[in-house]
């Protein structure tokens, strides 16, 4: 089938392939890349509006016991890191809020300070933020035991992030050094069984096949996961994979387009950390509906891919993306708004025991 095809197909309700999958992820004609983002920036209004969600990232920790291959903050990159204390994190959380985000994005390396005592003091911020700030909270704190999900639902976590970034295990040991696949896969299952909503991840240009990046799409769907993400690899200094070629910016824009039209109602972000706040408007465009890695100016915070773009200049402030939100005709959604989606979501969660 050609590309228009498997739009249609897919457009009037009918399920794709591995295959079909695959071949939209390989246009690069102007007509197909045109046709495929028109088709999954109507999905996404049909099925949102034009309201986008904003999250506010706060990269607490950047001390890690993990030594991916990919990452910046790998165990034995040596280099400054930083640890926020809890004082400093409630604040900057209230900040958000009052900015008009919709959710805290609590994310650390595999901190052992914050793991101890079955991550003691990472559950404290997160009931003290949802007691004292009345805001969602996404955890994103790499892989926890199984029955530790229990206590972070019970701390009052919305969402729980762990990024397979690809479903090709031979790549994962390639990447995830010293960690374990299937440990990691079942973090977003165990969550959904506590009654968190699960968000799952992949990057793109790890070196992966058009197939193994469609295999991948297809798993994070198929695991129920309520926000999927797309996002390139972008090689980091002191890493092993320093000097890989990155992938083109456009690879990411059609996975995001990809996933939009298969998952129609899934939340689907458009993260600032890759191409800073210039590459905001070709995600949206792609399908994106939310808007991750929002990091306040003058506060000593990283980010992931890109750990200084457009921070400290402001360009990744809360007012600077919602004055080119408005330009761009779209909405920046109320806190009401998106606490309403979150209960919809959470009551379509299958009941587990």
């Amino acid at each position: 089938m050609s590309v228009s095809d498997i739009i249609e197909q897919i457009e009037m309700g009918g399920s794709a392939s591995t295959g079909d999958v695959a071949e939209l992820l390989s246009v690069r004609s102007e007509d197909d890349i045109s046709r495929l983002f028109s088709a999954a920036a109507s999905v996404r209004d049909r099925f949102f509006g034009k309201k986008v969600f904003m999250y506010g990232f706060v990269y607490f920790s950047t001390h890690c016991r993990n030594n991916c291959a990919f990452c910046y903050y790998r165990r034995t990159n040596d280099l400054p890191r930083y640890r926020k204390t809890k004082e400093e994190v409630l604040a900057l959380s209230a900040s958000l809020k009052d900015a008009g985000i919709n959710l805290v994005d609590l994310t650390m390396g595999e901190d052992p300070f914050m793991c101890a005592n079955d991550y003691e003091e990472f559950l404290d911020i997160t009931r003290t933020i949802k007691d004292e700030i009345d805001i969602s909270v996404m955890a994103s704190p790499g892989a926890v035991p199984s029955g530790s999900f229990v206590k972070f639902k019970e701390a009052g976590t919305d969402w729980f992030a762990c990024y397979q970034e690809t479903y090709n295990r031979e790549l994962f040991n390639k990447l995830r050094l010293e960690q374990n696949f299937d440990n990691r896969l079942s973090q977003k299952i165990w969550a959904r069984e506590a009654g968190i909503l699960a968000e799952d991840g992949i990057m793109v240009g790890l070196g992966e096949s058009l197939k193994d990046r469609a295999d991948s799409i297809i798993k994070m769907g198929s695991l129920g996961c309520e926000q999927i993400r797309a996002m390139t690899f972008v090689p980091q200094k002191g890493t092993p994979m320093e000097k890989m070629k990155p992938s083109r910016p456009i690879d990411e824009l059609i996975a995001i387009a990809v996933m939009r039209l298969i998952y129609p109602d899934r939340l689907i972000p458009a993260s600032l950390d890759v191409e800073g706040i210039a590459g905001l408007k070709s995600r949206l465009d792609a399908g994106a509906n939310v808007i991750t890695s929002i990091v306040p100016p003058h506060q000593d915070l990283a980010g992931v891919a890109q750990h200084e773009l457009d921070i400290e200049n402001g360009h990744r402030s809360v007012a600077h993306v919602m004055h080119l939100l408005d330009e761009m005709g779209k909405k920046a959604a109320s806190n009401t708004e998106y606490e309403s989606l979150l209960k919809k979501l959470k009551e379509q969660q299958p009941v587990v025991g």
